[in-house]
Protein backbone atom coordinates (compact mmCIF):
# COMPACT_ATOMS: atom_id res chain seq x y z
CA UNK A 1 0.00 0.00 0.00
CA UNK A 2 1.45 3.39 -1.01
CA UNK A 3 0.30 6.72 -0.61
CA UNK A 4 -0.24 9.29 -3.88
CA UNK A 5 2.64 11.70 -2.44
CA UNK A 6 4.42 8.43 -2.18
CA UNK A 7 3.73 7.29 -5.92
CA UNK A 8 4.48 10.93 -7.11
CA UNK A 9 7.77 10.96 -5.30
CA UNK A 10 8.87 7.73 -6.12
CA UNK A 11 8.09 9.04 -9.93
CA UNK A 12 9.89 11.97 -9.74
CA UNK A 13 6.51 13.74 -11.07
CA UNK A 14 3.93 16.15 -10.01
CA UNK A 15 1.04 15.30 -8.11
CA UNK A 16 -2.34 17.41 -7.03
CA UNK A 17 -5.20 16.80 -4.46
CA UNK A 18 -5.47 14.39 -1.77
CA UNK A 19 -2.37 13.43 -1.22
CA UNK A 20 -2.49 11.01 1.74
CA UNK A 21 -5.08 8.62 -0.19
CA UNK A 22 -3.74 5.23 -0.43
CA UNK A 23 -3.53 3.25 -3.11
CA UNK A 24 -3.03 -0.65 -3.17
CA UNK A 25 -3.20 -1.63 -6.84
CA UNK A 26 -3.24 -0.76 -10.53
CA UNK A 27 -6.09 -0.77 -12.59
CA UNK A 28 -8.04 0.01 -16.12
CA UNK A 29 -10.05 3.18 -15.64
CA UNK A 30 -13.26 1.25 -16.18
CA UNK A 31 -11.92 -1.29 -14.05
CA UNK A 32 -10.43 0.73 -11.09
CA UNK A 33 -12.34 1.27 -7.62
CA UNK A 34 -11.90 3.52 -4.91
CA UNK A 35 -8.71 1.99 -3.58
CA UNK A 36 -7.07 1.68 -6.73
CA UNK A 37 -4.77 4.18 -9.14
CA UNK A 38 -6.63 4.25 -12.47
CA UNK A 39 -4.40 4.40 -15.48
CA UNK A 40 -5.20 7.04 -17.82
CA UNK A 41 -2.53 8.19 -19.28
CA UNK A 42 -3.83 9.89 -22.16
CA UNK A 43 -7.55 11.72 -23.11
CA UNK A 44 -8.65 8.77 -24.81
CA UNK A 45 -9.20 7.03 -21.54
CA UNK A 46 -11.53 10.02 -20.13
CA UNK A 47 -14.79 8.33 -20.41
CA UNK A 48 -13.30 4.96 -18.90
CA UNK A 49 -12.87 7.07 -15.90
CA UNK A 50 -16.28 7.97 -15.90
CA UNK A 51 -18.01 4.55 -15.91
CA UNK A 52 -15.12 3.32 -13.26
CA UNK A 53 -15.22 4.66 -9.88
CA UNK A 54 -11.55 5.46 -9.37
CA UNK A 55 -10.64 8.05 -6.43
CA UNK A 56 -7.04 8.96 -7.86
CA UNK A 57 -5.40 8.40 -11.67
CA UNK A 58 -2.62 8.81 -13.27
CA UNK A 59 -3.41 11.31 -16.51
CA UNK A 60 -1.46 13.09 -18.69
CA UNK A 61 -0.01 16.13 -18.26
CA UNK A 62 -2.78 19.56 -18.29
CA UNK A 63 -5.67 16.70 -17.45
CA UNK A 64 -8.22 18.71 -15.73
CA UNK A 65 -8.92 16.22 -12.67
CA UNK A 66 -11.30 17.68 -11.07
CA UNK A 67 -13.64 17.76 -13.68
CA UNK A 68 -12.96 14.07 -14.14
CA UNK A 69 -14.38 13.93 -10.40
CA UNK A 70 -11.11 12.89 -8.85
CA UNK A 71 -10.03 13.54 -5.88
CA UNK A 72 -5.70 13.10 -6.57
CA UNK A 73 -3.99 13.26 -9.82
CA UNK A 74 -0.35 12.05 -10.69
CA UNK A 75 0.72 13.56 -13.66
CA UNK A 76 2.89 11.90 -16.61
CA UNK A 77 5.36 13.57 -18.69
CA UNK A 78 5.91 10.05 -20.07
CA UNK A 79 2.61 7.93 -19.64
CA UNK A 80 4.78 4.42 -20.13
CA UNK A 81 7.76 5.41 -18.33
CA UNK A 82 5.30 6.53 -15.30
CA UNK A 83 3.90 3.18 -15.97
CA UNK A 84 6.96 0.98 -15.63
CA UNK A 85 7.66 2.82 -12.17
CA UNK A 86 4.14 2.35 -10.59
CA UNK A 87 4.28 -1.38 -11.73
CA UNK A 88 7.88 -1.59 -9.88
CA UNK A 89 6.08 -0.39 -6.59
CA UNK A 90 3.03 -2.10 -7.17
CA UNK A 91 4.24 -5.57 -7.81
CA UNK A 92 3.39 -8.36 -5.40
CA UNK A 93 5.85 -10.62 -6.96
CA UNK A 94 5.07 -14.61 -7.05
CA UNK A 95 4.75 -15.36 -3.49
CA UNK A 96 7.81 -17.76 -3.43
CA UNK A 97 8.82 -18.43 -0.04
CA UNK A 98 12.32 -17.73 1.62
CA UNK A 99 14.92 -19.64 2.10
CA UNK A 100 15.99 -23.27 0.90
CA UNK A 101 12.95 -25.43 0.65
CA UNK A 102 13.96 -28.95 1.60
CA UNK A 103 13.25 -30.90 -1.51
CA UNK A 104 15.34 -28.62 -3.14
CA UNK A 105 18.35 -31.13 -4.31
CA UNK A 106 21.89 -28.55 -4.25
CA UNK A 107 25.04 -30.41 -4.39
CA UNK A 108 27.72 -29.73 -1.56
CA UNK A 109 30.05 -28.13 -4.22
CA UNK A 110 27.85 -25.92 -5.20
CA UNK A 111 28.12 -22.26 -3.93
CA UNK A 112 25.38 -19.87 -2.86
CA UNK A 113 25.59 -16.33 -1.41
CA UNK A 114 23.65 -14.66 0.89
CA UNK A 115 19.96 -14.67 1.50
CA UNK A 116 19.01 -16.70 -1.89
CA UNK A 117 15.71 -18.37 -2.18
CA UNK A 118 15.74 -22.10 -3.69
CA UNK A 119 12.18 -23.61 -4.51
CA UNK A 120 10.59 -26.81 -4.01
CA UNK A 121 11.72 -29.80 -6.46
CA UNK A 122 14.62 -26.99 -8.02
CA UNK A 123 18.28 -29.02 -8.48
CA UNK A 124 21.58 -27.10 -8.33
CA UNK A 125 24.64 -28.92 -9.70
CA UNK A 126 28.07 -29.04 -8.50
CA UNK A 127 30.08 -26.29 -8.97
CA UNK A 128 27.30 -23.86 -9.43
CA UNK A 129 27.61 -20.49 -7.90
CA UNK A 130 24.24 -18.23 -6.96
CA UNK A 131 24.81 -14.65 -6.46
CA UNK A 132 23.34 -12.67 -3.32
CA UNK A 133 19.47 -12.02 -2.85
CA UNK A 134 18.86 -14.47 -6.25
CA UNK A 135 15.27 -16.06 -6.12
CA UNK A 136 15.44 -19.64 -7.60
CA UNK A 137 11.51 -20.67 -8.06
CA UNK A 138 10.04 -24.36 -8.03
CA UNK A 139 10.99 -26.92 -10.51
CA UNK A 140 14.33 -24.89 -11.68
CA UNK A 141 17.41 -26.76 -12.80
CA UNK A 142 21.26 -25.11 -12.62
CA UNK A 143 23.57 -27.04 -14.36
CA UNK A 144 27.41 -27.84 -13.34
CA UNK A 145 29.48 -24.62 -13.19
CA UNK A 146 27.14 -22.77 -13.79
CA UNK A 147 27.71 -18.50 -12.38
CA UNK A 148 24.27 -16.55 -11.77
CA UNK A 149 25.13 -12.95 -10.66
CA UNK A 150 23.67 -11.30 -7.84
CA UNK A 151 19.35 -10.43 -7.39
CA UNK A 152 18.41 -13.02 -10.25
CA UNK A 153 14.96 -14.07 -10.49
CA UNK A 154 14.09 -17.67 -12.38
CA UNK A 155 10.60 -18.17 -12.29
CA UNK A 156 9.31 -21.80 -12.03
CA UNK A 157 10.77 -24.27 -14.39
CA UNK A 158 13.80 -22.44 -15.66
CA UNK A 159 16.74 -24.63 -16.63
CA UNK A 160 20.01 -23.26 -17.33
CA UNK A 161 22.80 -25.51 -18.93
CA UNK A 162 26.21 -26.53 -17.93
CA UNK A 163 28.97 -23.67 -17.80
CA UNK A 164 26.34 -20.95 -18.65
CA UNK A 165 27.96 -17.33 -17.17
CA UNK A 166 25.02 -14.62 -16.31
CA UNK A 167 25.30 -11.29 -15.14
CA UNK A 168 23.67 -9.70 -12.49
CA UNK A 169 19.75 -9.33 -12.41
CA UNK A 170 18.83 -11.67 -15.32
CA UNK A 171 15.30 -12.76 -15.29
CA UNK A 172 13.69 -15.54 -16.58
CA UNK A 173 10.15 -16.30 -17.09
CA UNK A 174 8.71 -19.80 -16.61
CA UNK A 175 9.97 -22.43 -19.21
CA UNK A 176 12.75 -20.68 -20.25
CA UNK A 177 15.60 -22.77 -21.94
CA UNK A 178 19.08 -21.67 -21.44
CA UNK A 179 21.84 -23.76 -22.68
CA UNK A 180 20.41 -26.40 -25.07
CA UNK A 181 22.80 -28.21 -27.77
CA UNK A 182 22.68 -26.20 -31.22
CA UNK A 183 21.05 -27.70 -33.97
CA UNK A 184 24.64 -28.56 -35.72
CA UNK A 185 24.85 -31.59 -37.91
CA UNK A 186 27.08 -32.63 -41.01
CA UNK A 187 26.19 -35.49 -43.79
CA UNK A 188 29.66 -37.07 -44.83
CA UNK A 189 29.83 -36.39 -47.92
CA UNK A 190 28.07 -32.93 -49.12
CA UNK A 191 24.30 -32.99 -48.80
CA UNK A 192 21.46 -31.91 -51.30
CA UNK A 193 20.90 -28.75 -48.79
CA UNK A 194 24.71 -28.17 -48.77
CA UNK A 195 24.42 -27.67 -52.54
CA UNK A 196 21.15 -25.76 -52.82
CA UNK A 197 22.73 -23.05 -50.40
CA UNK A 198 25.18 -23.22 -53.08
CA UNK A 199 23.59 -23.02 -56.04
CA UNK A 200 20.27 -21.25 -55.22
CA UNK A 201 18.31 -24.17 -56.49
CA UNK A 202 20.41 -27.35 -57.76
CA UNK A 203 20.81 -30.37 -55.15
CA UNK A 204 23.46 -31.64 -57.84
CA UNK A 205 24.02 -35.48 -57.27
CA UNK A 206 24.03 -35.81 -53.59
CA UNK A 207 22.66 -39.15 -52.09
CA UNK A 208 20.16 -39.66 -49.43
CA UNK A 209 22.22 -40.12 -46.06
CA UNK A 210 22.46 -40.08 -42.73
CA UNK A 211 23.32 -36.85 -40.30
CA UNK A 212 26.08 -36.79 -38.13
CA UNK A 213 25.84 -34.52 -34.86
CA UNK A 214 28.59 -31.68 -34.03
CA UNK A 215 28.87 -31.42 -30.62
CA UNK A 216 28.08 -28.51 -28.70
CA UNK A 217 31.80 -27.23 -26.56
CA UNK A 218 30.57 -23.77 -26.13
CA UNK A 219 28.37 -22.55 -23.39
CA UNK A 220 25.93 -19.26 -23.24
CA UNK A 221 26.98 -15.96 -21.77
CA UNK A 222 24.81 -13.41 -20.94
CA UNK A 223 25.32 -9.87 -19.45
CA UNK A 224 23.44 -7.68 -16.70
CA UNK A 225 19.92 -7.15 -16.66
CA UNK A 226 18.60 -9.63 -19.41
CA UNK A 227 15.17 -10.62 -19.39
CA UNK A 228 14.25 -14.23 -20.90
CA UNK A 229 10.63 -14.63 -21.25
CA UNK A 230 8.62 -17.74 -21.77
CA UNK A 231 9.87 -20.69 -23.16
CA UNK A 232 12.62 -18.99 -24.87
CA UNK A 233 15.63 -21.51 -26.07
CA UNK A 234 19.31 -20.38 -26.34
CA UNK A 235 21.27 -22.58 -28.02
CA UNK A 236 25.47 -23.61 -26.27
CA UNK A 237 28.06 -22.30 -28.74
CA UNK A 238 29.46 -24.99 -31.12
CA UNK A 239 33.05 -23.96 -30.05
CA UNK A 240 33.16 -20.79 -28.64
CA UNK A 241 30.31 -19.19 -26.07
CA UNK A 242 26.51 -17.75 -27.40
CA UNK A 243 26.32 -14.38 -26.50
CA UNK A 244 23.78 -12.24 -25.11
CA UNK A 245 24.59 -8.33 -24.36
CA UNK A 246 23.52 -6.26 -21.02
CA UNK A 247 20.53 -5.19 -21.29
CA UNK A 248 18.58 -6.85 -24.37
CA UNK A 249 15.33 -8.91 -23.47
CA UNK A 250 13.95 -11.70 -25.49
CA UNK A 251 9.88 -12.31 -25.94
CA UNK A 252 8.00 -15.17 -25.06
CA UNK A 253 9.40 -18.30 -27.90
CA UNK A 254 12.32 -16.47 -29.25
CA UNK A 255 14.85 -19.01 -30.40
CA UNK A 256 18.52 -17.70 -30.53
CA UNK A 257 20.93 -20.41 -32.43
CA UNK A 258 24.39 -21.33 -31.29
CA UNK A 259 27.44 -19.19 -31.71
CA UNK A 260 24.93 -15.89 -32.32
CA UNK A 261 26.03 -12.37 -30.78
CA UNK A 262 23.88 -10.27 -30.07
CA UNK A 263 24.38 -7.16 -28.82
CA UNK A 264 23.54 -4.53 -25.98
CA UNK A 265 19.65 -3.27 -25.41
CA UNK A 266 18.21 -4.85 -28.48
CA UNK A 267 14.38 -6.01 -28.22
CA UNK A 268 13.59 -9.54 -29.75
CA UNK A 269 9.66 -9.98 -29.90
CA UNK A 270 7.65 -12.72 -29.33
CA UNK A 271 8.70 -15.60 -32.10
CA UNK A 272 11.40 -14.41 -32.80
CA UNK A 273 14.27 -16.89 -34.30
CA UNK A 274 17.81 -16.42 -34.98
CA UNK A 275 19.85 -18.86 -36.79
CA UNK A 276 23.49 -19.75 -36.03
CA UNK A 277 26.43 -17.41 -36.47
CA UNK A 278 24.44 -14.72 -36.58
CA UNK A 279 25.95 -11.25 -35.34
CA UNK A 280 23.58 -8.52 -34.13
CA UNK A 281 24.56 -4.99 -32.96
CA UNK A 282 23.60 -3.09 -30.18
CA UNK A 283 20.08 -1.46 -29.50
CA UNK A 284 18.43 -3.86 -32.47
CA UNK A 285 14.31 -4.01 -32.51
CA UNK A 286 12.99 -7.38 -34.43
CA UNK A 287 9.50 -7.61 -34.14
CA UNK A 288 7.40 -10.78 -34.08
CA UNK A 289 7.78 -13.46 -35.68
CA UNK A 290 10.60 -12.10 -37.65
CA UNK A 291 13.57 -14.71 -38.46
CA UNK A 292 17.43 -14.04 -39.30
CA UNK A 293 19.25 -16.98 -41.97
CA UNK A 294 22.51 -18.14 -40.65
CA UNK A 295 25.72 -16.02 -40.78
CA UNK A 296 24.18 -13.01 -41.04
CA UNK A 297 25.11 -9.95 -39.45
CA UNK A 298 22.57 -6.69 -38.41
CA UNK A 299 23.93 -3.75 -37.64
CA UNK A 300 23.74 -1.62 -34.49
CA UNK A 301 20.29 0.43 -34.54
CA UNK A 302 18.45 -1.73 -37.24
CA UNK A 303 14.98 -2.16 -36.57
CA UNK A 304 13.07 -4.97 -38.43
CA UNK A 305 8.71 -4.80 -38.86
CA UNK A 306 7.11 -8.11 -37.17
CA UNK A 307 6.82 -10.92 -39.44
CA UNK A 308 10.45 -10.09 -42.13
CA UNK A 309 12.94 -12.65 -43.05
CA UNK A 310 16.17 -10.97 -42.87
CA UNK A 311 18.32 -13.19 -45.70
CA UNK A 312 21.14 -10.87 -46.61
CA UNK A 313 23.00 -8.39 -43.85
CA UNK A 314 21.24 -5.53 -42.12
CA UNK A 315 23.62 -1.85 -42.23
CA UNK A 316 23.18 -0.17 -38.69
CA UNK A 317 19.85 2.32 -38.69
CA UNK A 318 18.51 0.29 -41.39
CA UNK A 319 14.63 -0.18 -40.73
CA UNK A 320 13.33 -3.30 -43.05
CA UNK A 321 10.48 -4.94 -43.68
CA UNK A 322 8.54 -8.05 -45.80
CA UNK A 323 9.78 -11.21 -47.04
CA UNK A 324 12.84 -11.17 -47.85
CA UNK A 325 13.50 -8.59 -45.79
CA UNK A 326 14.33 -5.28 -47.82
CA UNK A 327 13.80 -0.83 -47.07
CA UNK A 328 10.59 -0.45 -45.31
CA UNK A 329 9.95 1.96 -47.82
CA UNK A 330 10.73 -0.24 -50.93
CA UNK A 331 8.21 -3.30 -49.12
CA UNK A 332 5.55 -0.67 -49.10
CA UNK A 333 6.03 0.81 -52.50
CA UNK A 334 6.04 -3.04 -53.54
CA UNK A 335 3.03 -3.82 -51.59
CA UNK A 336 1.16 -0.90 -53.57
CA UNK A 337 2.32 -2.51 -56.85
CA UNK A 338 1.47 -5.38 -55.95
CA UNK A 339 -2.34 -4.59 -54.80
CA UNK A 340 -3.00 -2.64 -58.42
CA UNK A 341 -1.85 -6.12 -59.92
CA UNK A 342 -5.58 -6.96 -60.65
CA UNK A 343 -6.60 -4.07 -62.36
CA UNK A 344 -3.56 -3.80 -64.52
CA UNK A 345 -4.53 -7.33 -65.55
CA UNK A 346 -8.17 -6.18 -65.71
CA UNK A 347 -6.32 -3.35 -68.16
CA UNK A 348 -4.21 -5.70 -70.00
CA UNK A 349 -7.16 -7.60 -70.72
CA UNK A 350 -9.04 -4.75 -72.10
CA UNK A 351 -5.89 -3.47 -74.70
CA UNK A 352 -5.74 -6.91 -75.62
CA UNK A 353 -9.15 -7.55 -76.94
CA UNK A 354 -8.41 -3.58 -78.89
CA UNK A 355 -5.59 -4.64 -79.92
CA UNK A 356 -6.92 -8.12 -81.66
CA UNK A 357 -10.50 -6.35 -82.92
Amino acid sequence: MYTVRQIADALGVEAQGELDLCILRAAEPQDAGPDDLAMATSPKYADGLAAGGARVALLWEGADWQALGLKAAIFATRPRMAMSGVTVLLDQGQGFSTGIHPSAVIDPAAKLADDVSVGPMTVIAAGAKIGKGSVIGPHCFIGMDVELGPEAQLREMVSIGARAKIGARFRAQPGARIGGDGFFFVTPPGSGAGNVRKTLGDQGDAKPQSWLRIHSLGAITIGDDVEIGCNCTIDNGTIRDTEIGSGTKLDNLVHVGHNTRIGRDCLLCGQSGISGSVDIGNNVVLGGQCGVGDNLFVGDGAIAAGGSKILSNVPAGRVVMGYPAVKMETHTDMYKVQRRLPRLMRDLDALKKAVFK
